[in-house]
């Protein structure tokens, strides 16, 4: 496999967990409505989705085809944690969105780290020259420090209610 090989599996691999965690996102968010966290979930959320979108924008300039089965995987990966986390298994609404919280920003510190990982790169893809690597790396670790704010009160509110 070529290196450019790589580039194209490791690219697709986020975009799938962007689309995830995209979904999630507006999941929780839609959960949330009509308080002061549902307008900081649809806020986040509406911020992931952009990411997504430059991401697939990147992976344009880049001429990486995005693989629908994939991108299918990273929706149905999703729905399928709508399962795992759901309150009839977790036994407690708070645990559920604690989870959902760790999963998100989970997900959010891998876009940081693929941000970065591309950073390292513009040597050798001069096409990401003109992509702000650096401001999209703080982005997602400005995201991750907001939504830490709430996992950890959901945190007291979950393991120790």
């Amino acid at each position: 496999m070529a290196s450019n090989d790589f580039l194209v599996v490791y690219l697709n691999d986020h975009l799938a967990g962007a689309t995830s965690g995209s979904e999630l996102a507006q999941k929780i968010s839609a959960e949330n409505a009509g308080s002061p966290l549902g307008t900081f979930l649809s806020e986040l959320a509406r911020d992931i989705e952009q990411d997504r979108t430059t991401l697939e924008g990147v992976m344009d300039q880049l001429k990486i085809e995005k693989s629908p089965a994939k991108q299918a995987a990273g929706w149905i990966m999703e729905k399928l944690s709508r399962l795992k986390l759901s309150e009839t298994l977790t036994g407690s609404a708070d645990l559920k969105r604690l989870l959902e919280f760790e999963t998100l920003s989970l997900g959010i510190e891998g876009k940081r780290a693929m941000w970065r990982a591309l950073q390292e790169t513009t040597d050798h893809y001069s096409e990401l020259a003109t992509v702000d690597l650096a401001g999209l790396a703080k982005r997602a670790e400005d995201q991750r420090a907001a939504l830490e704010d709430h996992r950890l009160e959901m945190a007291t509110k979950a393991l120790t209610g």
